[in-house]
């Protein structure tokens, strides 16, 4: 019912602008005179803007393109030919144009628009884009799939300055190099990720210009050539090799792309839109892969945004008109967020232990990284989007004596599975994994819940695993990590504010492979892991009510996954025949697969064991208390599972 009234009301606000509003899909907006476009481009951003004011998403980004994805969809005939948006971040006015502004407004809700273009929602959806730096390979399968099918379909690859830092985007060109293909990558130069791009990538893209004059004659004589048949596939390295040389003399300078024979065009300014929809004609049929290179700001079109990129990436609601930003309102102290006591343990840690470094891909601020950032900067490296190699440079600097805290986010952390083993635990270095967002993180939805570190961490030997329940114990496992001979240790918690609202507490030394008993009982024994277990303290004392007193639960605490507390599973395996293990990630190989293992291990007969966690399929998004209900996660569905009779 919340849903259809939204529908409703966006159907009234609809007749709102002169040429959005004519606008239901791409095949509409091709129907428009070119020097229209820029006035269709400033309502397309007010509608963003005024959007997101009232349904917090990702703002900056989705500013940034406004211009390019009125041009591509202009030029383009989506959605036969292919526009692979790399992130979705940037992807809200496509949406938009796409047959969804009626739904816009449920985007990230609970059954509303997904967060990031998919198939399965629109065919407009090329890929599945909520991770960075795929856009490249993906669009080069397409293209060589529409050159073996002999389809006349365009293919396109959106791509930021900051993920073409990740080493996929790289192995992507680098393939797009040799493989023939007709695909075009527009490079979004932003300067910006999330925070500042990083890098040499960096460096390279705001020293390199073009030649305007020689770009010009270049355009008319591959139009001529093309024209006359002469710039055929045979012919084209050749041909290209030949204008580089002349390109490297006319503008002083080598250009990496072209040094690869992928054609090169730029940088141009991406907010011209007239301009982008001549360029886009000129090179969208040339044979070969093309790079067209654009300058873009982040925010662009509104002045908070444009000042503060990082802030404005995903603001939360906000006042369209004065651009203040609307902050929730409580009677009572709040917890602070787990990240910004990891900092702050950090920058702790650091400055008693001269050997702690940080690492981080691409997120100082995301993970609160940048608290160390600020006070120790030789002593933080932001690495870009590139996760394996922030694990494998973070395994190196291991080797040679220093001890990193690689701050990664848990579903990010699956880019980085190789190096892991490979390149950390195979040579037990020491060095501490911090994964953020583990678990349910809500809005962001399937590509971005934390859900499967503990199952695929679990089987790699010489790691250690925990989770804390709160923030003291987080306090207490960095701490931990960090002594003489811990190896490689892993700690895992969720994105937001824990339960502590006073959080300082003394750094103290956790037994590793050591949980604790919360709470006695008789006929249950509940283990959990992590801040989910605050959530079965709820429920443990809902479900003791509602029988009346006459059930009786125990709670552990097993703070540890690897290596699990023996312990605390023969006292249990001796004492109860009724067990319920909770977590937040998947239950098919973590903490529940973890207990069964080591009862069937160990002989331990006559127990019902049951598994209470993220179940085996993709989450939607919505916010975390929704989903937590629609996994039988929350307090309530677990009080249910402990009054069920075995």
């Amino acid at each position: 019912m919340y849903l259809c009234k939204l529908f409703k009301e966006r159907m009234e606000e609809k007749c709102t602008y002169k040429y959005l509003s004519q606008i239901d899909y791409p095949a509409d907006l091709r129907r428009l005179k070119v020097e229209e476009l820029p006035a269709l481009c400033a309502e397309l951003r007010t509608d963003i803007l005024k959007e997101l004011a009232e349904n917090p998403g990702h703002l900056g980004s989705s500013l940034g393109v406004v211009e390019l994805t009125v041009a591509l969809h202009y030029v383009l005939n989506t959605p036969t030919d292919r526009i692979v948006w790399d992130v979705g971040h940037q992807a809200y006015g496509h949406k938009i144009l796409t047959g969804r502004r009626d739904r816009f407004c449920t985007n990230r809700k609970l059954h509303g628009l997904r967060p990031f273009p998919f198939p399965d929602e629109s065919e407009y959806d090329a890929f599945c884009c909520g991770h960075a730096s795929n856009s490249v390979s993906a669009a080069l399968g397409m293209a060589v799939a529409a050159r073996l099918e002999r389809q006349k379909r365009k293919v396109v690859a959106v791509i930021g300055d900051g993920a073409l830092s990740g080493g996929l985007a790289f192995e992507g060109i680098n393939n797009a190099a040799s493989t023939p293909n007709d695909m075009l990558i527009i490079l979004n130069d932003n300067k910006m990720s999330i925070d500042q791009s990083v890098g040499g990538m960096r460096k390279y893209l705001l020293q390199l210009t073009t030649n305007t004059t020689y770009n010009d004659i270049r355009y008319k004589i591959s139009r001529r050539l093309f024209h006359w048949g002469i710039l055929n596939e045979d012919r084209r390295k050749g041909l290209i090799r030949f204008n580089n040389s002349v390109k490297s003399i006319l503008t002083r300078q080598q250009n990496m792309f072209e040094g690869m024979d992928i054609r090169y065009f730029g940088p141009t300014d991406g907010h011209d839109v007239v301009e982008l929809v001549r360029i886009l004609r000129t090179i969208k049929d040339m044979k070969g892969p093309k790079i067209l290179h654009i300058l873009t700001k982040k925010g662009k079109g509104y002045g908070p945004a444009e000042e503060n990129a990082t802030l404005w990436h995903a603001p939360g609601k906000f006042d369209f008109e004065s651009g203040e930003r609307i902050k929730k309102q409580s009677d009572t102290p709040q917890p602070p967020k787990f990240q910004d006591v990891f900092g702050e343990t950090l920058l702790e840690l650091a400055q008693q232990n001269p050997r702690i470094v940080g690492v981080t891909p691409a997120m100082p601020t995301g993970c609160s990284m940048n608290i160390m950032m600020k006070a120790l900067p030789d002593r933080t490296f932001d690495v870009g989007i590139a996760e394996g190699h922030a694990v494998t440079f973070s395994g190196g600097m291991a080797k040679d004596g220093l001890l990193p805290f690689c701050n990664i986010y848990s579903s990010f952390m699956q880019r980085a599975y190789d190096n892991v083993i490979h390149d950390v635990a195979i040579m037990r270095l020491p060095l501490v994994l911090c994964l953020d967002r583990a678990g349910i993180v809500g809005e962001d939805g399937p590509t971005h819940h934390g859900a499967f570190d503990m199952a695929f961490l679990r089987p790699i030997p010489n790691l250690t695993i925990c989770s804390p329940l709160d923030e003291h114990e987080l306090r207490r496992m960095m701490y931990t990590a960090q002594l003489p001979d811990k190896g490689t240790v892993v700690i895992r918690y969720p994105r937001g504010c824990g339960s502590q609202v006073d959080w300082h507490c003394p750094l103290e030394e956790i037994p590793v492979g050591k949980g604790r008993r919360l709470k006695e009982g008789r006929d249950v024994a509940v283990l959990s892991i992590g801040p989910i277990g605050v959530e079965a303290k709820k429920a443990i004392a809902l479900a003791e009510e509602q029988s009346g007193g006459t059930l009786s639960i125990a709670h552990y605490d097993m703070r540890f996954l690897k290596p699990i507390d023996a312990e605390i599973l023969d006292e249990v395996g001796r004492t109860f025949s009724r067990v319920v293990t909770i977590e937040d990630g998947v239950v098919k190989g973590g903490l529940g697969s973890a207990v069964l293992e080591y009862f069937a291990e160990h002989h331990y007969k006559n127990i019902d064991v049951d598994r209470i966690g993220i179940p085996d399929q993709f989450v939607e998004h919505g916010t975390v208390s929704q989903l937590y209900k629609i996994c039988e996660m929350d307090a309530e569905s677990i009080a249910r599972k402990l009054l069920q009779k075995p």
